[in-house]
C-alpha cells in the first residue's frame, strides 16, 4: 500500500533542490520494508535516483546522474583505440617531442610477448583499432613481428618519421599487411624550413621521400603535422602540398603542439582536460599518448589484464566529467 504522506514528503523535498543535488527525507513511522519500496517506486516513476536508505532516512538525487560517456562520439570512447609505445629511442631529436625521444634515449621496448598479448586482449576488451608509436618503431629489429601480431587481430596504424625505408628496414616494411596496416608519417610543413627547424636539417626531404616509398609499396599513408598555434595560417599551403602528394583529405592530420616532453610551449594538457586514449608503454598504462612519459598521467603500472586497465580509465574519466558537470551547474559562467 502506497504511503501518501511519505510520497508528499518526497515531492516537497525534491522540488527544493537543483537538478543533480541530493536531499535526505525521513521515512517516518511504519514498516520500514514497505516504506523503502514506496520510495524506490516513487523514484523510478518520477525520474529521480535513490542513492541509499539508512537509519530511517532515504537520500535521493534529483534527476539521474548523466552518463559521462553517453555524449562522446563512438570513436572517442576510452578504450576504442589502444596506443602502444613500442620503444622510446629515435633517430631524431625533435625539439618538441612529447615522449622525450632521441638517439640517446633508453629503448624501453614493449616487446613482442606483451604486444601479442595486448593485441589479443584488445579484441576481448572491445578495442577497434591499434596504434603503434615511439620513439621510432623502425629502429626495432623485430618490428615486422610486432606489426604482424597486431594486424592479425585488428586494423593497425604505425607511426613513423618515414626516414628509414631502406635496406633491411625496407624489407621489414614489405613484409607488413597492406590490407590491415596504415602508415602515419610525420611532416610539419609544405617546405623544408619549418619542419627542419624542429626535426633536423634534411629531415623534410627524407620524410617526403618516405611518403612516396610507402605509397609505391601499396600502403595507405596518413600524414600528421604538429603545429604551434602561431603557424595555423600555414594550413592551406600544407594541405595543398599533401593533395599534390596524393594524400586523401581524411588522412591529413593536424595536431596542436602540447606543452609536454621537450616542448617549451604549447597547450597545457591535463587529465581533466583530455579525453583519454588508453596508452600502454613498458612502464604501464597512461591516460593519453601525448603524456606517456609523464608520471602525472600514469594510471597503473599493471598492464594486464588490459580490460581492467581500460575500465579504470573509464571510471576516472566518468568521475572527472561528473565533477566538472556538477561544478558547472553550481558555478555557471557569467
Amino acid at each position: 500500500m502506497v504511503n501518501s504522506s511519505l510520497v508528499l514528503d518526497l515531492v516537497e523535498a525534491v522540488v527544493t533542490v537543483a537538478d543533480g543535488a541530493t536531499v535526505t527525507v525521513r521515512l517516518g513511522a511504519g514498516e520500514q520494508g514497505q516504506l523503502m519500496q514506496t520510495v524506490a517506486a516513487w523514484c523510478a516513476r518520477s525520474g529521480n535516483e535513490l542513492l541509499e536508505v539508512r537509519d530511517g532516512s532515504a537520500t535521493i538525487r534529483r534527476g539521474h546522474t548523466p552518463d559521462p560517456l553517453a555524449g562522446l562520439d563512438p570513436g572517442q570512447l576510452p578504450g576504442t583505440r589502444l596506443w602502444m609505445y613500442t620503444n622510446f629511442d629515435c633517430n631524431l631529436a625533435c625539439d618538441y617531442c612529447c615522449a622525450r625521444s632521441s638517439p640517446q634515449t633508453a629503448r624501453r621496448a614493449l616487446g613482442i610477448d606483451r604486444v601479442r598479448r595486448l593485441a589479443g586482449e584488445a579484441v576481448q576488451a572491445g578495442v577497434s583499432e591499434l596504434l603503434l608509436t615511439g620513439g621510432e618503431p623502425f629502429l626495432l629489429p623485430d618490428l615486422d613481428d610486432l606489426v604482424e601480431a597486431c594486424t592479425a587481430e585488428l586494423p593497425t596504424t604505425l607511426l613513423t618519421n618515414g626516414m628509414l625505408f631502406r635496406g633491411h628496414r625496407l624489407e621489414r616494411l614489405r613484409r607488413m599487411d597492406r590490407d590491415r596496416l596504415a602508415l602515419q608519417i610525420s611532416l610539419d610543413s609544405a617546405t623544408p624550413d619549418a619542419h627542419d627547424s624542429h626535426r633536423g636539417t634534411g629531415s623534410w626531404a627524407r620524410a617526403v621521400a618516405g611518403i612516396r616509398i610507402a605509397q609505391d609499396e601499396g600502403f595507405r599513408v596518413r600524414v600528421a603535422a604538429t603545429l604551434p598555434a602561431g603557424q595555423t595560417h600555414e594550413l592551406q599551403p600544407f594541405h595543398s602540398f599533401l593533395d599534390s602528394l596524393g594524400i586523401a583529405p581524411a588522412d591529413q592530420v593536424i595536431r596542436a603542439l602540447a606543452h609536454r616532453g621537450y616542448a617549451d610551449t604549447g597547450l597545457e594538457l591535463t587529465i581533466e582536460s583530455l579525453i583519454p586514449e588508453v596508452t600502454v608503454t613498458a612502464d604501464g598504462v597512461y591516460w593519453h599518448p601525448v603524456s606517456a612519459d609523464d608520471t602525472d598521467q600514469l594510471i597503473t603500472a599493471e598492464i594486464f589484464p588490459l580490460a581492467q586497465a581500460i575500465a579504470e580509465v573509464r571510471r576516472r574519466f566518468s568521475e572527472y566529467r561528473a565533477r566538472a558537470d556538477a561544478a558547472a551547474k553550481w558555478f555557471p559562467c557569467a
